[in-house]
């Protein structure tokens, strides 16, 4: 009866979710670059001010954040804040001049990801997952692989041009949309407010 208490105690144990980890804060990113084990095939938010940014996947199993200036020039006041509990991750990063600033945020290859930003010019590529994006302003380009990889895609742009010759689509003016269904199993979801979306 004992021995039986112990395999059950165990099992629940085992069943349990696994807790939060405390969050990480940086607060000079320009000169302490950001770097935690994340796990392949988790899902990430990204909530990142508005700047040049590249979103980029690595083959390893790591999210990874360096800031930099788009002619050389640094910011000691760029802050991220990474709260994590199991496979899925949330970043977020503030602070820094109102321009001239470069962010690269790098993540494993196989991630679905869940990006918001308000302004800027960014690219998301060599990542395999769900992608569900939303730009305000400025040019959004996304690299989809295969177009065989995804069961539902869906695009739009407010004020600009979409370009998604994977797909077969090219629209401009207002309120430009489209929608595709495949027999994939990844959902692309992209929205640019006022600027260009490309999907390449």
């Amino acid at each position: 009866m004992h021995g039986a208490i112990l395999v059950l105690s165990a099992a629940f144990l085992f069943a349990l979710p696994i807790s939060a980890q405390s969050p990480i804060d940086v607060e000079d990113l320009a000169h302490h670059p950001f770097e935690t084990a994340f796990p392949s095939g988790g899902q990430l938010d990204l909530r990142i001010r508005s700047a040049e940014i590249h979103i980029v996947g690595s083959a390893d199993n790591r999210l990874a954040v360096h800031v930099g200036g788009k002619r050389g020039s640094t910011s000691t006041d760029v802050k991220a804040r990474f709260e994590q509990s199991g496979k899925h991750g949330e970043l977020q990063i503030s602070g820094g001049p109102s321009s001239e600033l470069a962010i690269t945020v790098e993540v494993p290859r196989e991630s679905s990801l869940s990006i918001r930003i308000n302004a800027g010019d960014v690219e998301v590529k060599g990542v395999r997952g769900d992608k569900d994006v939303e730009l305000h302003a400025g040019d959004l380009r996304i690299d989809v692989g295969d177009p065989a990889d995804y069961a539902h895609v869906e695009a739009s742009v407010t004020t600009g041009a979409i370009e998604a010759s994977p797909f077969g689509e090219s629209h401009g003016g207002m309120f430009r949309s489209f929608e595709k269904s495949g027999r994939g199993k990844y959902k692309l979801v992209a929205h640019v407010g006022a600027g260009d979306l490309t999907l390449r």
